[in-house]
């Protein structure tokens, strides 16, 4: 089963339960020790992100899907992740594994910084008692590492560069730069973006002082590499002092902040693989299967997730994290692309067997050419299969559109 071309990097410094989280969200075998530097080589899995699939809203009684899943009428889409070696202080300038873990940040679109809101290690990653170390100061330093990392990469020869497009006649700047920085998956989109939040648009380049150039890079970051924080190991009681502050310092920056326990959501899907209770990724509960088949300090580790965790906080936090990320940070809407409108089918006759993720604002003339390179050349119309109205190459794309691609016929 393929992802999409989303990649989503989880960082975090360690012992906070990143690779926890990794696992937990991807259900891939990870190392998971209380030691730092565990991670080393970066984890490469596949998460899902999880919305209602359009077969219900159809009336529909079930879908075929492929490409993802469909369980009890939600749809499960995968992308990829990465988990990477974990951050310590002064990591940008190479400490610990600092450009290693940077270096493969470089191709991920958003980041999921996993934090301890207990408190309960140290800006080394070393354990200490509950509530001992201010989660909010946690994140300021880890943002500031990725920050640095960035400046680091785009100041080097700036002068030349800035130079070269100053005298060279370049008029199309964002381009210029986008293109000098294509290695970091950053687009001339989010360069326009960081130049006209920070008003740099008109200046040129040789005019822009230090400090200009750092708010063009910390406002860069923000815009292509944007970040959610998931508030973990939320199951500790000191936590909920630690999530309090931590919404109240970062939500306003737009930055949002999940409470989330990454041991709970391992343990119900671990238990549910199992087949000893029925619990779907982001439910508010879960249920058991069969008492008989579970020890006292299973049932007794069970309800205390239940007690602490779900009850506390509407779920374990995981896969509202991966949803947030995908769908309201990054933007992204379903689509589905069907082959008969009628019976939302494709060749084969399975139904609404693939979905796939667009950012909002595509085109449908865009969605052929995602589907098939030839496809978008040959484009004709398409056709809205709700309302099976046909529909020019500007169309821009609805959240859970059902889509047939009309072209013409390949040239032999």
């Amino acid at each position: 089963m393929e992802a999409s071309n989303i990649l989503v990097g989880v960082v975090g410094k360690t012992n906070v339960g990143k690779s926890t989280f990794f696992a937990a969200a991807t259900e891939v075998s990870v190392a998971i020790e209380n030691r730092p530097f565990t991670t080393i080589e970066p984890n490469i899995g596949v998460g899902y992100v999880r919305k209602r699939c359009v077969h219900v809203e159809l009336g529909l009684p079930k879908c075929d899907a492929v490409n993802s899943i469909c369980l009890n009428g939600d749809r499960l889409i995968p992308v990829k992740m990465m988990d990477v070696a974990g951050l310590v202080p002064g990591a940008h300038k190479g400490r610990g594994l600092g450009n290693k873990f940077l270096d493969d940040l470089r191709r991920a679109d958003v980041l999921i910084l996993v934090v301890d809101a207990s408190g309960s290690t140290d800006p080394e990653g070393v354990p200490v008692g509950p509530g001992s170390f201010d989660p909010v100061e946690e994140v300021e330093s880890m943002i500031s590492e990725i920050d640095e990392w960035m400046y680091g990469i785009i100041s080097k020869d700036w002068d030349k560069f800035a130079r070269t497009v100053d005298t060279g006649g370049v008029t199309d700047v964002a381009g210029a730069i986008a293109q000098r920085l294509s290695g970091l998956s950053i687009r001339k989109m989010h360069v326009a973006s960081a130049l006209e939040e920070t008003g740099l648009s008109a200046k040129k380049l040789t005019t822009w002082s230090k400090e200009e150039l750092r708010l063009f890079i910390k406002t860069l970051r923000k815009i292509a590499k944007p970040i959610v924080v998931a508030a973990n190991k939320a199951d500790i009681p000191a936590a909920e002092e630690g999530v309090k502050r931590l919404k109240e310092a970062l939500e306003p920056r737009g930055i949002p902040v999940i409470p989330t326990s990454a041991v709970a959501e391992l343990a119900l899907r671990r238990a549910a693989k199992a087949g000893l209770i029925k619990y779907k990724p982001g439910d508010p509960d879960f249920k058991i299967v069969d008492e008989s088949r579970l020890t006292r300090r299973q049932l007794e580790a069970l309800e205390m997730i239940r007690e602490r965790v779900l009850k506390k906080w509407g779920s374990t936090g995981v896969q509202q994290v991966l949803n947030t990320a995908v769908f309201d940070v990054l933007g992204m809407i379903t689509v589905y692309p069907v082959e008969d409108a009628n019976k939302y089918t494709d060749k084969q006759g399975r139904v609404l067997p693939d979905v796939l993720l667009v950012p909002r604002g595509t085109t449908v003339r865009e969605v052929a050419y995602m589907i098939h390179t030839d496809l978008g050349k040959t484009f004709l119309y398409a056709v809205n299969a709700k309302t099976k109205r046909r529909i020019g190459e500007s169309y821009v794309v609805q959240d859970g559109d059902v889509i047939k691609i009309v072209a013409a016929a390949a040239k032999r």
